[in-house]
């Protein structure tokens, strides 16, 4: 890395144990390479890859920071709690996220009954050859219902068949948003409220969530977002200092699956300081000396 290279972090990552398509090593080699400082491993719902990529990084310049986004529920709405600087040994955390695993797998199984009583035939056990050692998201049911010629795009496959009020979809079990927190501070970690805006909430309401989050132990908001406006950034900055809140901030980089949006960058112009992780790590000393 160049002297004069701002120091540069990506605290919102997924790899192939969720989502996304690069093995965690493989996303590691591929963070040096773009030339950050640290990332987070953020994948959704799982710690699977946290050690692969902790191994990967031995013996480089970069840092991985164990990490996972919690899928949680809020008024008929998907809210994201990202957690940062975990402990994924932690007991409770780790039984709980079993617990997880096996009201998606039971999910999983209703889903491919529902397509294949929709004309589209899929085994639960073919999703899980096509995808070995993934957690199966609805992007994979989107990749091979088009691989097997059900739909012409990934986008027909969640606006046609699961989609939120899509005939072939099952919502999984969610926890709420409180307990999501809980959860990230149980295992010693920084909850997160990921991708505010996304959520379109209105100032009111955002607000509303947000005070209910911090009674629960929220300390950190993802101001600093790939499809953030700089005008849109700077209102989650400061509606994080009105809440005492520290700022995060990261590209939600999947690689293949979110095309022309790249780690540490986002689509061109994100950027998010090394000194955004400083002080969630010096939170986190406060917080579990």
């Amino acid at each position: 890395m160049k002297t004069n290279q701002k120091l540069t972090v990506d605290l919102h990552v997924h790899s192939a144990k969720s989502d996304g398509s690069l093995s965690p090593s493989d996303l590691v080699s591929y963070a040096i390479k773009k030339g950050l400082t640290a990332f987070a491993l953020t994948d959704h719902d799982t710690v699977d890859g946290i050690e692969e990529a902790l191994n990967a990084a031995k013996g480089t310049d970069i840092t991985v920071i164990p990490g996972i986004e919690l899928s949680t529920e809020y008024e008929g709405k998907d809210i994201h709690i990202v957690g940062l600087m975990i402990e994924k040994e932690e007991p409770a955390f780790r039984n709980k996220i079993q617990e997880f695993v096996h009201s998606r797998e039971l999910r999983n199984q209703k889903m491919c009954q529902k397509l294949t009583e929709a004309g589209m035939p899929l085994a639960y056990e073919e999703l899980l050859k096509e995808f070995p050692n993934a957690v199966i998201t609805r992007a994979h049911y989107a990749q091979i219902l088009l691989k097997k010629g059900y739909t012409k795009s990934l986008k027909e496959a969640f606006e046609r068949y699961i989609g939120d009020h899509s005939p072939c979809f099952i919502p999984r079990e969610k926890v709420t948003p409180e307990d999501g927190v809980k959860l990230i501070l149980s295992a010693k970690g920084i909850p997160v409220l990921a991708h505010p805006i996304q959520y379109g909430m209105g100032d009111m309401r955002l607000q509303l969530l947000i005070d209910r989050l911090k009674e629960a132990g929220l300390q950190a908001l993802e101001a600093i977002y790939c499809t953030h406006s700089p005008s849109e950034e700077a209102q989650m900055k400061a509606l994080a200092k009105k809440n005492g809140l520290l700022i995060s901030g990261g590209s939600d980089f999947h690689g293949n699956a979110k095309p022309n949006l790249e780690i540490g960058t986002g689509y061109g112009s994100l950027y998010i300081p090394k000194e955004v992780l400083d002080d969630l790590i010096q939170r986190k000393q406060e917080l579990f000396p």
